[in-house]
C-alpha cells in the first residue's frame, strides 16, 4: 500500500513536470468534472481557445463545437429511443430538441462555468452563446479523447444525466413552434407582423403582434426580430391558454 501511495505521487509529480501551469490547471479541473483523468490535453486547450483576429491564429474551439454537435445529437437521440420505446417519432424529435437546443446548452455549460476554462479571455467580448458553444466543443474534445463508448458514459454519467433529462419533459422551449402545432390541429391561422420601431433614444426594436385569424391577440418588443416574435408568442400562448387549456399549466424554460 505504500508503495502504491508512493508510486502515485511519483507519477502525479512527472505530469506535473510535463504539463505547463495553465495545462496542469485545465486538466485537474476537467477530471473534476468527467470523473476521469484526460489523455491528450491539447485537444481540450484546443476547446477552450476563442478565434484570434489574427491572421496567423492558432486552432480555436469552432471545429470541436461543430463536431460536439453531433457526436451530443446522436447520443442523445439513441438514449431517448432506448428510455421511450414505445414514444413515436414526434415526441422524439421534440424531446431531442429541448435538450440540445441553444438556450439548455447555455444553461448546462454556465452551471459547469466553462468560461473559466478558456485559455486567452483578453479583452474579447464574449457571445451570449458561448457558454453552449464551449459544452458542444468539451464533448468533441471528450469524443476524440475517450472515444465514443466512454464519452456516452461522461455524458450520461456527469455532464447531462437522465434525471436532468426528465425535468425538460415538460418544458417548452418553442412557443411559436407550440403555437404553429396548435394551430394545425385546430385549422386555425396564427400569423405575425413585425415590424422595426425607433425609439426616443434612436434605438432601433422590433414590434410583433401575433394574429389569430382577425383578431390581434398579443404583442411585444425586443431587440431582434426573433426574440420580439417568440416573447409575442409565449404572451399570445398565456392568453390562449386560458381559454383553451392548450397545455395546462406547463413549466417554461
Amino acid at each position: 500500500m505504500e508503495l502504491q501511495k508512493y508510486f502515485s505521487k511519483f507519477l502525479l509529480r512527472q505530469r506535473k513536470r510535463k504539463l505547463t501551469e495553465r495545462d496542469y490547471f485545465l486538466s485537474t479541473e476537467l477530471k473534476k468534472m468527467l470523473g476521469a483523468e484526460v489523455q491528450n490535453i491539447a485537444l481540450y486547450r484546443e476547446a477552450f481557445s476563442l478565434k484570434s483576429s489574427s491572421k496567423n491564429q492558432d486552432s480555436n474551439y469552432e471545429r470541436l463545437e461543430f463536431l460536439g454537435d453531433s457526436v451530443l445529437g446522436t447520443i442523445i437521440s439513441c438514449h431517448l429511443f432506448q428510455t421511450y420505446p414505445q414514444a413515436n417519432e414526434g415526441y422524439l424529435t421534440q424531446m431531442k430538441s429541448k435538450i440540445v437546443n441553444r438556450k439548455n446548452l447555455n444553461k448546462l455549460g454556465e452551471d459547469l462555468k466553462l468560461i473559466d476554462l478558456l485559455q486567452k479571455q483578453g479583452s474579447a467580448a464574449l457571445g451570449e452563446n458561448i457558454s453552449g458553444n464551449l459544452f458542444e466543443a468539451l464533448i468533441g474534445a471528450i469524443y476524440l479523447d475517450f472515444q465514443y463508448d466512454a464519452c456516452k458514459r461522461i455524458i450520461l454519467e456527469r455532464l447531462l444525466t437522465p434525471s436532468e433529462i426528465n425535468k425538460l419533459e415538460n418544458k417548452i422551449v418553442s412557443y411559436k413552434g407550440l403555437l404553429l402545432e396548435w394551430s394545425q390541429k385546430k385549422k386555425v391561422n396564427i400569423k405575425y407582423e413585425t415590424c422595426e420601431e425607433v425609439q426616443a433614444n434612436k434605438a432601433i426594436v422590433f414590434r410583433c403582434h401575433v394574429w389569430l385569424g382577425e383578431e390581434k391577440i398579443a404583442n411585444a418588443t425586443e431587440t431582434s426580430k426573433k426574440k420580439a416574435e417568440e416573447k409575442a408568442a409565449q404572451r399570445a400562448f398565456y392568453i390562449l391558454n386560458k381559454k383553451e387549456n392548450i397545455l395546462g399549466n406547463p413549466k417554461t424554460l
